[in-house]
């Protein structure tokens, strides 16, 4: 498993996210556990609204439970998204984002009773929130970090503006970006490509995040990357997509891996500071798709999945 550094740690390039994880009792979970941490994983990714919380929950009693070590883990959590959550008055929000410094701070306190954990390493702004005052954001960030609760912070789907304004006002570095990324969502890559042509891929849907990623040393954080679209599915094994998964499958048995590697490979081979997070609740797949880290793609393969995927070059 490769590694990249962040905040002077080295972690591992291929990070578990436990969504999915409120599904499973604490045996399951456990073995989840072990199998990403045997495999090269020590980074958990999480939000206080995963399963409704219980996820948190289901991860808690199954890391108790397991042979893994707190401390031999990055532990990051998202917050910032109310669904419908009471505020004390005994009138539910309807769903919102919430950046305001109390929210943060009481979101951030609740995921650390709830993971039973002293400190986060990292936490994300979970979605921008249009109401967001950046020099609130900075008073709850550092009042977080004074405190120790939380190491290191960033945020998930902003664009650079958005992401420069909150920069601005914080006095911590943001580290983390969570974007949606994979060979069927390569939005950031086909605009990039189509930079000024009349047509679809030229649309830019993120500001330009990727580049401005490398500029400034950010991570994205690749979510959904074995899904195409939005929430369409997955493509691998998809009979939507015959010519990519025949690409993938020649490639997977040229490296003796499977497709589910070749789709994390395929991101990890982009020069930018990539994770990639695998929402497998399935030990197996798990561990196929965590292969990937490890697979040396050449740009001419990256290339022909690309365009297997039915993308062109201008």
């Amino acid at each position: 498993m490769k590694q990249i550094t962040i905040g002077g740690k080295k972690v591992s390039n291929v990070a578990l996210g436990i969504m999915r994880m409120d599904a499973l009792d604490t045996d399951a979970a456990t073995k989840v556990i072990e199998t990403a941490v045997d495999n090269g994983v020590n980074f958990i990714d999480t939000a206080d609204i995963y399963g409704g919380g219980k996820s948190d929950l289901v991860f808690r009693d199954a890391l108790d439970k397991s042979s893994v070590s707190r401390d031999n883990l990055w532990i990051q959590s998202k917050v910032g998204i109310r669904n419908g959550n009471d505020d004390g008055s005994g009138k539910p929000y309807g769903n919102r984002y919430d950046f305001s410094k109390q929210h943060i701070i009481d979101a951030v306190n609740h995921e650390l009773q709830s993971l039973n954990l002293d400190y986060l390493d990292s936490v994300l702004l979970h979605r921008p929130d249009p109401l967001m005052e950046p020099d609130k954001i900075a008073e709850a960030f550092d009042e977080l970090q004074t405190a120790g609760k939380v190491r290191h912070f960033g945020v998930s789907n902003f664009n650079p503006m958005q992401f420069e304004l909150l920069q601005r006002s914080v006095s911590q570095k943001l580290m983390f970006n969570q974007l949606q990324f994979g060979i069927m969502h390569s939005n950031m890559i086909d605009f990039g490509m189509h930079t000024n042509m009349q047509d679809d891929r030229g649309v830019d849907h993120d500001g330009q995040f990727l580049e401005y990623s490398r500029i400034h040393d950010i991570v994205i954080q690749a979510w959904s990357p074995y899904q195409w679209g939005n929430f369409n599915g997955p493509f691998i094994d998809n009979p939507k997509f015959p010519e990519l998964n025949k690409k993938m499958q020649e490639l997977a048995d040229q490296y003796g891996v499977t497709k589910n590697a070749i789709a994390t490979a395929w991101i990890l081979r982009h020069p930018a500071k990539f994770q990639v997070l695998v929402g497998s609740m399935n030990p197996q797949h798990i561990k196929e798709s965590l292969a990937g880290s490890d697979v040396e793609m050449t740009g001419q393969e990256w290339y022909d999945i690309y365009y297997a995927a039915g993308n062109d070059m201008p």
